[in-house]
């Protein structure tokens, strides 16, 4: 077992002795505990590469580039003497794979899962992604385009994970049952699959607040909403656990949440996380950024002390926001001179567009399997 496995072994252990963030765990003979807290400075890695895993469009044809100091490497097809060709698959839906450097000191993360467990794992073999190598697996937030894939994943690995192996997430909404639509439509959004998880024997931590990533990164914790962003809604979750065991236990909710049947989503369980890269500055991912993307990156200043942003990537949810919304984002991000711009997933073209007109030459495209590198 790693250093890092085993550590984080033993506070699971202490943790759950002094009862804490065992709401869900309680019910459902999961082992839940929380995640280690940032205290002080947050680590400093030297290198990070962030690879697409799933995302809801593919450029095959681009070339692999320098831009900057931003090493950009694209994923063609899977050819190979012999054998049909294949592809990677794209759909509406995000997953990250993110490979961090200290010295000669490595670590792998799962960052979300897509929507489908075909998908996900079609592309981790053509992008030699091996999950037996993961130190940590995170779920940003509780909706189904994230951890759709998850359940399909374990089943398909469970068997060559580490021991023990951590899954972040941002507390018991997570497992809350998800309704969207407008009323009085009630069009299921799924919910996570707590017996998988026990299955495939994983260690889930809460990060309830900004809280240590495998010994390199760290999550923001709950974002506060301090910027001019205005989050669309975007679905409702139903408090309680079902009788299948689905669902979410109203006592690791907040208290004003507990007694209530269905509320709208706040996205307070949702979070962005983060890495401090070496004389560049923070990388900031967030998955769909229901909180706002400027409120996601200020709570990452605010946790590490770093005013410094490398680059901000992921989904910034701006589609379908109007013209002027997505200006007053672009103009805080251009205020906060982020070097970097990577939007993905939810975020829009409209974005895209927008960004390339006031930020040009800090905009990147992305895509399902390209890799970004920062850092040496």
């Amino acid at each position: 077992m790693s250093t890092y496995l085993g550590t984080m072994r033993r506070r699971t252990l202490l943790a759950s002795a002094a009862g804490f963030g065992l709401a869900g765990g309680l019910f459902t003979g999961l082992r839940v505990a929380s995640a280690q807290p940032v205290s002080g400075t947050v680590p400093v890695v030297d290198r990070l590469a962030v690879r697409v895993v799933t995302d809801s469009y593919q450029h095959a044809l681009q070339p692999a580039s320098r831009t900057g100091d931003v090493t950009v490497t694209p994923a063609m097809f899977g050819l190979a003497p012999d054998q049909p060709p294949r592809t990677l698959k794209s759909e509406w839906a995000l997953a990250l794979h993110l490979e961090s450097a200290r010295g000669t000191e490595v670590r792998q993360v799962m960052m979300d899962f897509g929507w489908t467990a075909e998908t996900l794992n079609n592309n981790l073999e053509l992008l030699k992604i091996d999950p037996a190598r993961l130190d940590a697996m995170l779920l940003t937030h509780g909706h189904y385009d994230h951890f759709g894939g998850l359940t399909g994943f374990l089943a398909a690995h469970r068997a060559k994970l580490k021991p023990d192996l951590p899954l972040v997430l941002g507390g018991e909404e997570c497992f809350c049952t998800r309704e969207v639509g407008p009323e009085p439509m009630k069009l299921s959004f799924g919910a996570l699959d707590r017996q998988a998880i026990l299955d495939a024997k994983l260690q889930v931590l809460f990060a309830e607040r900004a809280s240590l990533l495998a010994g390199h990164g760290f999550t923001t914790g709950v974002i506060p909403l301090v910027s001019k962003e205005a989050p669309l809604p975007a679905s409702r979750m139903r408090v309680g656990l079902q009788p299948n065991g689905m669902g979410c236990a109203p006592e690791g909710l907040p208290p004003a949440k507990r007694t209530v049947t269905m509320v709208g989503d706040d996205f307070q369980h949702e979070q962005a996380t983060c890495y401090h890269v070496k004389d560049k500055g923070l990388v900031v991912m967030t998955s769909c950024g229901h909180r706002g993307i400027v409120n996601s990156v200020r709570a990452a200043m605010k946790v590490s002390g770093v005013d410094r942003v490398h680059a901000v990537l992921g989904g910034f949810h701006l589609m379908p926001a109007s013209d002027d919304a997505v200006r007053s984002t672009i103009a805080e991000l251009k205020a906060l001179d982020v070097a970097w711009l990577i939007p993905m997933h939810c975020t829009g073209s409209r974005f895209y567009d927008l960004a390339r007109q006031e930020m040009p030459s800090r905009v990147l495209l992305s895509s399902t399997g390209t890799r970004f590198t920062f850092g040496a």
